[in-house]
C-alpha cells in the first residue's frame, strides 16, 4: 500500500504534465499533429525499452529499479522547465524532454508490475489490479481538473515543478518500505542479456491464449491512444482549458468507480464474460463521445467508457498473471508491455494525420460529408475527429463479439 500510494501521487503529477503540455503545444501550433508528436515521444521509449526494463527487473533488486526509474525520469521534465524559463521552447525541445523522461519510466513499470506478484497471493491479484488501475486512473480523473484550475492561476512551468516534486514523494515511499523486495538469484547473472530478452518472447508465445490477449490489448490501446491524443484538439475549439479539464475528470471518474468495485468485490471467475461485456460497453460509449460537443453528454458517455476499462484490464491481467511463473514475471511483462502498447505507437503516429488531413476536412464548411452528417454530429473544426471516434467505437464492439469464440483464450479461464 505504501508503494501504491507513492505511485498514485506520481501518476497525478504525470497526468497534470501530460494535460498542460497538450494544451500548451496545441495553443502554440494549432495542430493535432503536434500534440500527437509530443504524445508519441512520451510513450515510444517506454514501449521500445519495456523488454529491457523487464530483464533488469528479473536480474536486479526490483526496488532499486523503481528508484532509478523515478529519479532519472525527473531530469527530462527539468530540461523542459529550464528551456521554458529561458524563453518559448521549440517543439523539438519538448519532445526531447519527454523522451528522456520516458526512457527511465521504462525501468520502473516492469519492476512495479513484477513486484505485485512478489508481494501478493493469487487470490489478491484482481484486487491489486483494481488498485493499480485506480492509481493510473488518477491521471485522467484528478489531473485534468487540477491542472485546468491551476492553469488559470499559474503558468505551465510551475505545474512542471509540482510534477517534479511528486517524483521525490515516490522515492520516499520506495525507501520507506522495509520489506526486501525480490532480488534475482546470482545464478541468473550467468545467462546473457540477449538470452533473457529471448526468454521473455518465448514465455509469451508459449501460450497462444496469452499472446491473443496481448494482441487484443494492443488493439484496445490503439483506440485509447486516439482518444488521448485527439480529445483535446477535438474539443478545445469549443471550450476553454478549464472546462475541458472538468469534462475529462468527470469522465475519468468512471474509471475510479470501476476500479473501486473490482477492489472491493473482486473478480474470481468468468473473466472472459467480464472482458467481453467491458469491451462492448467501451465501444458503444466511445462512439457516443464523437456525436456531440455538449458538456453533459460528453461527461456521461466518457464516464461509462472509462468505467468499462478496469473490467477489461483486470480480466486480461489476471488471466495472464495466473499463466506465468513469478520468476519470469519481469521478462514477461516487459515483452507484453511492448506488444500491448504497440497500439499506442500506431495511434500516436497516425492520429494527427487522420485528424488534420483525412477526417476533419470531411466536416469543415463545404466538406463532402456535411450534407449527410452535418445535422447529426455538427460541422466545423474537430467534428471530423468525432466521426473517427464513432467508427472506432463500432470496431471495438465487433471485437467484443469475437472474443468468446476464441478457444485459446477460453482455455486460460479453465486453468
Amino acid at each position: 500500500m505504501v508503494l501504491w500510494a507513492g505511485e498514485w501521487i506520481s501518476s497525478i503529477g504525470s497526468g497534470m504534465t501530460a494535460f498542460v503540455l497538450g494544451v500548451y503545444v496545441y495553443q502554440m501550433t494549432g495542430t493535432a499533429s503536434s500534440v500527437a508528436m509530443v504524445t508519441l515521444c512520451a510513450f515510444l521509449p517506454i514501449i521500445i525499452l519495456g523488454p529491457v526494463g523487464g530483464v533488469f527487473a528479473d536480474r536486479f533488486d526490483r526496488r532499486l529499479m523503481m528508484i532509478i526509474g523515478d529519479l532519472f525520469s525527473a531530469f527530462g521534465l527539468l530540461f523542459i522547465l529550464i528551456v521554458m524559463l529561458l524563453g518559448e521552447p521549440a517543439l523539438w525541445q519538448i519532445c526531447i524532454g519527454v523522451m528522456f523522461s520516458s526512457m527511465f519510466v521504462s525501468l520502473l513499470e516492469p519492476a512495479y508490475k513484477a513486484t505485485i506478484t512478489d508481494l501478493l497471493t493469487e487470490e489478491l491479484f484482481a484486487k491489486a489490479s483494481g488498485l493499480v488501475q485506480l492509481a493510473g486512473a488518477s491521471k485522467y480523473l484528478l489531473s485534468p481538473i487540477i491542472a485546468g484550475i491551476l492553469l488559470t492561476i499559474m503558468d505551465v512551468s510551475k505545474i512542471l515543478v509540482i510534477d517534479i516534486a511528486t517524483f521525490f514523494i515516490t522515492l520516499f515511499a520506495v525507501f520507506f518500505v522495509k520489506r526486501n523486495l525480490r532480488v534475482i538469484q546470482k545464478t541468473r547473472m550467468k545467462v546473457t542479456f540477449v538470452k533473457d530478452l529471448k526468454d521473455g518472447w518465448d514465455i509469451l508465445i508459449a501460450s497462444q491464449g496469452v499472446l491473443q490477449i496481448t494482441i487484443i490489448l494492443s488493439i484496445v490501446t490503439f483506440y485509447m491512444g486516439l482518444l488521448q491524443t485527439l480529445f483535446t484538439p477535438m474539443l478545445l475549439p469549443y471550450m476553454n482549458s478549464r472546462t475541458l479539464g472538468t469534462i475529462m475528470s468527470l469522465s475519468a471518474s468512471g474509471m475510479l468507480i470501476g476500479s473501486l468495485i473490482i477492489g472491493i468485490f473482486n473478480i474470481k471467475r468468468n473473466y472472459i464474460t467480464v472482458l467481453t461485456i467491458g469491451l462492448g460497453f467501451a465501444g458503444i460509449f466511445f462512439s457516443l463521445l464523437g456525436i456531440s460537443t455538449n458538456i453533459f453528454f460528453l461527461s456521461v458517455s466518457g464516464f461509462i467508457f472509462f468505467a468499462a476499462l478496469p473490467f477489461i484490464n483486470t480480466s486480461a491481467d489476471v488471466m495472464i498473471r495466473r499463466k506465468i511463473s513469478s520468476e519470469a514475471q519481469g521478462r514477461a511483462w516487459g515483452m507484453i508491455g511492448i506488444l500491448s502498447q504497440l497500439g499506442y505507437v500506431a495511434s500516436y503516429a497516425l492520429a494527427g494525420t487522420l485528424a488534420d488531413f483525412v477526417f476533419n476536412p470531411l466536416l469543415r464548411e463545404g466538406g463532402p460529408l456535411v450534407p449527410a452528417l452535418g445535422n447529426i454530429i455538427g460541422t466545423g473544426e474537430g467534428r471530423g475527429t468525432g466521426l473517427l471516434f464513432i467508427i472506432c467505437g463500432f470496431l471495438i464492439v465487433i471485437l467484443s463479439l469475437i472474443i468468446p469464440h476464441m478457444k485459446s483464450i477460453r482455455a486460460l479461464e479453465n486453468m
